[in-house]
């Protein structure tokens, strides 16, 4: 397999669409690159190899019959917490799940774009932490130091496009869970407006704070996946207006005001930005205002925003909890979770979901002054594998509140996030910056993140060879 670095999921559509490639061929290539990193990276919980081959088959016989789709042959991959018809959702959990009957929505409108879904990744258990480790299929490993977690929960998403498996995933976003492994892996990863792209069959996933998102190398990647996932089941209750996020790379986003906030939300638990990470997002900044920006620092209006967090997250574990084959499989910190969730499913979780238009409403006046904040995706690079996994269940969560504590709060407003490579630290290790905006915002965050990409070229760094066992993507 010759080493070729220029496949994307914008150049793979084009070179189907111009006849040079086939998708049997494209869907071979990532096949042989995914069995070939699984012993090292574990990206995968389930490789759809024959399923995928035949659906790239009928993807030739459609272009040769005349059918034009976005996607139409593409391979990509999705997170195990979606429904992909025939496979299991086992979300990270042991146990034997049956196979689903039919497709979750945006699984769905994946394939009506016409992309092949060559497998699921892996996710830490019900989508819990920032790693993405577990008994139910071992340890997933960072591209760039297989020493260390690629992130979570989307960690398997974040490893197989960061390692070039697949040139774009789908995960899922509950307190950072796109936006902390694209950052502690390299890529872009947006976290959209609530409803953008459907998490039914269910309607509010987590109580409301988890989006489907995705996970590119390139912000023109990421942007067509997510409209390629947009759209809503009948029964959705958030359906925001229809937007084509794609058309905003390369537009000019003008000049913005831009809120540098360095500090994190309230928690109850201290956490330090890391000296290093804050060097590189300040470098970013730096790079924002060299661009005709206006940057200043200041931070949003947040208040004690994590009391209304933890009833919507834990309640959505109780829930998730109850549908396992074997709740006796559960990490005890995942039945810990699930009876707080059931402690607090009445007047608490009543209360913090009434909080949250007055937060929308306090926090959206900030943005009569700024017009995007960027602020540190996590306040740590990415913790060794082990590191997190093997705690227990206070120590667990005093952990990911120090390593993890800024991208939280924009889950509970349910409003555009968008991850973005702020550089690197220590040994090589990957960190990023989060562009944040207001509800509906992606575009504005996306034609500024395009406008970074195109002057700091994040997605010409691969993994270094050493690191990783991992075949170059080819073409």
């Amino acid at each position: 397999m010759t080493p070729d670095r220029t496949e994307s999921l914008v150049e793979s559509a084009r070179a189907l669409a111009g006849g040079e490639v086939t998708s049997r061929a494209l869907v071979e290539r990532a096949l042989a690159r995914i069995e070939a990193a699984q012993p090292t990276l574990n990206a995968f919980r389930i490789v759809r190899a024959e399923a995928a081959l035949a659906e790239a088959d009928a993807a030739d016989r459609e272009w040769a019959a005349g059918v034009r789709r976005p996607l139409l042959g593409v391979p990509v991959a999705v997170k195990d917490d979606m429904d992909v018809a025939g496979e299991p959702t086992a979300f990270g959990c042991r146990g034997d799940f049956p196979p689903v009957a039919r497709d979750g929505e945006a699984v769905r409108r994946l394939r009506a774009a016409g992309a092949v879904i060559v497998g699921k990744t892996n996710t830490c258990e019900l989508g819990q932490w920032p790693f993405t480790e577990g008994p139910a299929f071992g340890e997933t490993r960072n591209p760039w130091h297989t020493g260390h977690t690629p992130g979570g929960s989307s960690g398997g998403s974040a490893a197989a496009v960061a390692a070039g498996l697949v040139p774009a995933a789908l995960g899922s976003d509950g307190a950072g869970s796109v936006r902390i492994p694209a950052s502690w892996t390299h890529l872009i990863g947006i976290k959209p407006q609530r409803g953008r792209i459907s998490t039914w069959p269910r309607g509010e996933s987590f109580q409301g704070i988890t989006v489907n998102g995705t996970l590119a190398r390139t912000v023109a990647d990421a942007a067509l996946l997510l409209d390629a996932a947009s759209g809503n089941h009948d029964l959705d209750p958030h359906r925001p207006p229809a937007l084509t996020v794609a058309d905003a790379v390369g537009r000019d986003p003008g000049r913005l005001r831009v809120a540098l906030s360095l500090r994190p939300p309230f928690t109850a638990v201290p956490a330090r930005l890391y000296p290093e990470v804050r060097a590189r997002v300040v470098e970013l900044a730096d790079r924002i205002a060299a661009l005709g920006h206006d940057v200043e620092e200041a931070d949003p209006p947040y208040g004690r925003i994590g009391l209304t967090f933890v009833p919507r997250a834990t309640a959505g574990i109780a829930e998730w909890a109850r549908e396992v084959p074997d709740p006796a499989l559960l990490d005890p910190r995942t039945r810990e979770a699930a009876r707080l969730g059931r402690l607090l499913a009445g007047a608490p979780l009543r209360a913090a979901r009434r909080a949250e238009a007055v937060l929308q409403r306090r926090i959206g006046a900030f943005f009569d002054s700024y017009d995007v904040i960027l602020a540190p995706t996590t306040a740590a690079p990415p913790p060794a594998i082990g590191a997190l996994h093997r705690l227990g269940g206070a120590a667990t969560d005093r952990a990911i509140i120090a390593a993890c504590p800024y991208a939280w709060p924009w889950n509970v407003l349910g409003w555009p996030g968008v991850n973005v490579p702020a550089g690197f630290v220590g040994d090589g290790l990957p960190v990023g910056a989060q562009l944040l905006g207001p509800a509906h915002s992606e575009p504005l965050l996306v034609s500024l993140a395009a406008q970074l990409e195109s002057e700091l070229r994040w997605h010409e760094h691969w993994p270094p060879p050493h690191r990783t066992d991992v075949p170059s993507p080819a073409v």
